[in-house]
């Protein structure tokens, strides 16, 4: 039935147009069913059909009146029917259209986000093969720590990302699911084939039990994860945004022709986009513990949740969808700085050596403790003289008479710390 028209992009999913078309879509899933079972007859679904059509102005109308927005589509869907309309939404209650109609929007979200992020995996995997060789200061607690590369980082994402992947299309099974129930979810009124027709019509499935409505849970669990692919997309973000510092400008968001960066200062080149996904990332955090506060309804239900769930359902895929292109954006143009990524490397003067040092010390019969001392004491006079590391090491007495020259040449080498970033990428990306 939904199959008859075509699913808009995003923003179009939550639009009224799109709502209105699908309640009635399952309005006559319904009455087709109920046909079926001979509980109504075939020409009055076929009429129906014919005639049933809604008007959102008269719809809008109506609710302003009734204060309830399903006996305000039903009313006016039946204004067209004509005596048929008896038929119309009969052993049924609102949330048997609205969770249904949910299901239907949240499937088609995540369709459209599924192939956001499969998008997003493209591009770093790209990027992260491009420069999978290229060697950059490690940093941890924002200090030099060892050498890695930037394709190490990328292929990291990548990573994390494929887990997001598979957490949506979790989140997606769960949601994607409906609800012919009645009033408490007793099938009163209804049989339970009904509902089976309907959401196997929706390429959804029936919910195994429910009240009046779907319970929050499956909602909640959707929207944490929605949640936790921007707090990726945020942390992703926040690296670009550091490696953009001016001190460190190793990396940088794209900066188009034309763009400026200050009302004030014409040289900023700032970044904008990755601070936008910061930001809104934090607004999918707070529509997350909106919908785990959902979970919680007085009895077999109340109305606490729907006024919540009309503006973080639409705004959350909305959200993301957003962050997820713009970030794509952030990824295909990303600035590379090859150069300055060597220069910081070399900025400490060899300390990010010292591990290495340690361990050959230790290797030559000093204990860690020993070691680590002798390591630091020279590590810190490169601190304050900045001073070569390597000199300091060659020069200092205790360690000299463990290591020669061959030894601190061997120590020194770059390449020892790549060695196994194939395998790496092979883990990664098999």
């Amino acid at each position: 039935m939904i199959a008859r028209y075509t699913l808009p992009k995003m923003a179009g999913l939550w639009q009224e147009e799109f709502k209105f078309k699908t309640m009635l879509a399952i309005e006559i899933l319904v009455l087709e069913a109920l046909a079926k079972q001979k509980k109504l007859p075939r020409d009055a679904v076929r009429r129906i059909k014919k005639k049933a059509r809604f008007n959102i102005k008269e719809i809008n109308k109506i609710e302003a009146k009734t204060q309830h927005d399903v006996v305000a589509f039903v009313n006016n869907v039946a204004q067209n029917i004509g005596r048929d309309a008896k038929y119309l939404h009969k052993g049924i209650t609102s949330s048997d259209i609205l969770d249904t109609t949910l299901g239907v929007q949240l499937q088609a979200a995540s369709g459209i986000l599924i192939e956001d992020i499969e998008k997003l995996l493209r591009a770093l995997s790209k990027k992260a093969k491009r420069y999978k060789d290229m060697v950059c200061v490690g940093r941890t607690h924002g200090v030099h720590a060892e050498p890695t590369t930037f394709g190490l980082k990328l292929a990291l994402w990548f990573d994390e990302m494929r887990r997001n992947l598979v957490r949506l299309e979790q989140a997606k099974e769960a949601v994607s699911q409906g609800k012919i129930s009645g009033a408490v979810g007793t099938f009163a009124n209804i049989d339970p084939e009904v509902e089976a027709y309907v959401c196997k019509k929706l390429n959804l499935k029936p919910a195994k039990i429910s009240t009046q409505v779907i319970q929050r849970d499956v909602y909640a669990q959707y929207l944490c994860a929605l949640a936790i692919i921007g707090a990726s997309l945020e942390k992703f973000a926040t690296e670009i945004r550091h490696l953009q510092r001016t001190e460190v400008l190793e990396a940088e968001e794209p900066f188009s022709k034309g763009q400026k960066g200050s009302s004030a200062m014409p040289h900023k080149r700032n970044p904008v986009i990755c601070e936008r996904v910061c930001g809104l990332s934090r607004i999918l955090r707070a529509n997350a513990l909106v919908a785990m506060e959902n979970v919680t309804l007085w009895h077999e239900r109340d109305i606490s949740h729907s006024s919540a769930e009309r503006v973080i359902m639409p705004d959350s895929t909305i959200l993301l969808d957003y962050m997820l292109n713009k970030f794509i954006e952030v990824i295909d143009g990303l600035n590379v700085y090859p150069a300055n990524m060597l220069a910081n490397l070399v900025r400490t003067h060899g300390l990010i050596f010292s591990q290495r040092v340690l361990i050959e010390l230790m290797n030559k019969g000093l204990t860690r403790t020993k070691a680590y001392d002798v390591v630091q004491r020279c590590a810190m006079k490169t601190w304050r003289q900045g001073s070569d590391f390597k000199a300091n090491i060659s020069q200092d007495k205790v360690a000299s008479r463990h290591l020669g020259g061959k030894d601190l040449d061997k120590i020194f080498d770059l390449d020892y710390y790549l060695r196994n970033t194939n395998k790496i990428f092979s883990r990664v990306f098999r």
